[in-house]
């Protein structure tokens, strides 16, 4: 794990402190001590900002002074080895986890988005056992996308949590139940 939050910092400083891909437009705009920021660069992150909402020089010249002491704040925090902190390479760890989390979740999802597919009959089915049940009392076309829309979301669902055992089945898992009764 800790080659891991090494990476991450790694990957981070390279991101934070210059790029190693080529860039298009290699015009400097800017140095901070060793840090420089292509006009490329500046154009991106600038379009990318609030700033870039009310693209004049005024607004320009503001956004750049802020970039500017950001950089500062964050080459000064490097001086001082924040960026080897122990509290800041777990907060890194936590970070790099909820987003790759987030993008697998995400691209599983759009996998099973179109699978699940429901056809007319189920969803007449559905309504027809929630009008039995007195669950609703509104005629079957008004209701009929919040039924479709509640089956998928059902079977989506029930994708995921297959997908999840099935990882689960494929792992080895080991628990120290004693461990996890005793408080601190």
């Amino acid at each position: 794990m800790k080659k891991i939050i090494m990476m991450a910092v790694f990957s981070i400083l390279l991101i934070g402190c210059g790029s190693i891909t080529p860039q298009k437009d290699k015009t400097i705009l800017a140095r901070i001590n060793n840090y420089e920021i292509t006009v490329e660069e500046f154009q991106q992150e600038f379009k990318d900002s609030v700033y870039g909402r009310n693209d004049t020089l005024q607004s320009r010249k503001e956004f750049l002074a802020n970039l500017i002491n950001q950089k500062l704040i964050l080459q000064d925090a490097q001086r001082q080895g924040l960026d080897k902190d122990e509290e800041f390479l777990k907060m890194i760890e936590r970070f790099w986890e909820q987003s790759l989390l987030k993008m697998a979740l995400e691209k599983k999802t759009a996998e099973t988005a179109g699978s699940a597919f429901v056809s007319d009959k189920e969803i007449e089915e559905a309504y027809q056992r929630m009008a039995k049940e007195g669950l609703t009392d509104k005629p079957y076309d008004q209701v009929y996308n919040q039924v479709k829309w509640e089956i998928t979301r059902s079977r989506e669902t029930k994708l995921m949590n297959a997908w999840i055992e099935r990882l689960r089945a494929q792992a080895s898992i080991q628990i120290q139940g004693e461990l996890l009764e005793q408080k601190k």
